[in-house]
């Protein structure tokens, strides 16, 4: 093939929640709807939007999306790492279907940064399917579903309010819910016992504790909803405790999911090894763009566990992981959360996705089968758009 990465677009951007999201979060436990010890106004999220431009006059499109607290890098650092750390330049003049290669070059000349290379090879795959005139989910196992189901996400609140959002968003379809605890024992088992008596088995259950607790604080925690029958737990204990979350994992039944401190494909091995985890959770920059993440999906299945894509994006990476949901659909064994839509301002692509009744629609445009905005880029945009040629 003669086509060739000729180059690469980054623009830096910040864009605010909704005003009802912004107002539920400013009165909700901690501010930010979680028991997350970040302790910063939580008004919205920074991203690095990419264009990976082809000399046939193709692009694909990239993202990464920043937030301190997890992430620990800005939209500047990100940025540098791919013009100054010269990521850019093991994909300017290559052949984009060489994914391996890249990734290989990127991984041996630059460390971690996952998010960086993640959001390069994202674009990747886009840019293959609009040079095939394919799909995405075509060069991710295939498209292997036309739509896939749906998971809510209910902040950290009360009961009632908890149960609340539960049933509005039942009613729009959704059957499965991530239900964010932390606030205490009693507090979460109350939360959890409200909603499946409100609900019975119509639903399904995850919890995401935030860090809030101690390893043996996690275990009674765990253990008290249990017989709730919840799906999974995720990252009950501080982020970079390994040995807590391997100490939980031996004392409870349910499933646990690191998130906070799962960046790199080495992070989720070490982990699983260790005995400290029996789920995936796969994002868009979690472990570091589609390439790896095929890969973790497939260490996953060979060692028996779960997976599930879970993430709050803008337009591109929510299509990315819709493709990758329907290309990987045997091999995923829960409803993908995509909650970007519910919660930011605006998606930053032309046309929206369709999420009615509880499902999201697979593209069927060529690549994500999405259209950046411009007009909303620059309205967005917290710096000029960087050029490397």
């Amino acid at each position: 093939m003669k086509e060739k990465i000729s180059s690469v677009e980054l623009t830096p951007l910040f864009v605010p929640f909704k005003p009802a999201v912004r107002k539920a979060l400013g009165e909700s436990e901690g501010g930010i709807g979680m028991a997350h010890p970040s302790e910063e106004e939580w008004l919205g999220a920074e991203f690095v939007i990419i264009k990976v431009n082809c000399n046939d006059g193709n692009h694909g499109l990239g993202e990464s999306s920043i937030w301190l607290p997890e992430s620990g890098i800005t939209p500047k650092q990100v940025i540098d790492v791919i013009k100054k750390g010269k990521l850019a330049k093991y994909l300017i003049g290559e052949n984009p279907f060489n994914v391996e290669k890249i990734n290989k070059k990127m991984d041996i000349n630059v460390a971690r940064n996952e998010q960086a290379k993640g959001a390069l090879d994202m674009a990747l795959y886009d840019l293959m399917g609009k040079i095939t005139n394919l799909p995405a989910c075509c060069f991710m196992g295939g498209k292997n579903a036309t739509e896939i189901p749906l998971a809510a996400l209910i902040p950290l609140g009360s009961p009632m309010l908890m149960k609340g959002l539960v049933r509005s968003y039942y009613k729009k379809g959704y059957r499965t819910f991530r239900l964010k605890l932390g606030k205490g024992i009693q507090e979460d088992l109350e939360i959890v016992k409200t909603i499946r008596k409100a609900f019975g088995d119509a639903i399904r259950i995850r919890v995401d504790y935030n860090q809030a607790y101690t390893p043996s604080e996690a275990i009674k925690a765990i253990k008290a909803i249990e017989p709730y029958n919840i799906d999974f737990v995720e990252q009950p204990v501080r982020t970079g405790d390994f040995l807590g979350m391997v100490h939980v994992q031996k004392k409870v039944n349910t499933p646990l999911m690191n998130h906070e401190d799962f960046f790199s494909m080495r992070d989720f091995i070490s982990l699983v090894e260790l005995g400290g985890a029996r789920i995936l959770g796969i994002q868009s920059d979690r472990p570091g763009g589609v390439t790896k993440a095929l890969k973790l999906i497939h260490y996953a299945r060979c060692k028996g566990l779960e997976v599930v894509i879970h993430k709050e994006p803008l337009g591109i990476s929510s299509a990315m992981l819709i493709h990758l949901h329907a290309g990987q659909f045997f091999s995923i064994d829960h409803a993908t959360e995509l909650f970007g839509m519910e919660m930011m301002e605006e998606d930053l692509i032309i046309e929206s996705l369709d999420y009615s009744g509880g499902m999201a629609k697979v593209p069927e445009k060529p690549g994500y089968g999405v259209e950046l905005d411009e007009k909303a880029l620059q309205k967005y945009a917290t710096d000029e758009t960087i050029i490397i040629e």
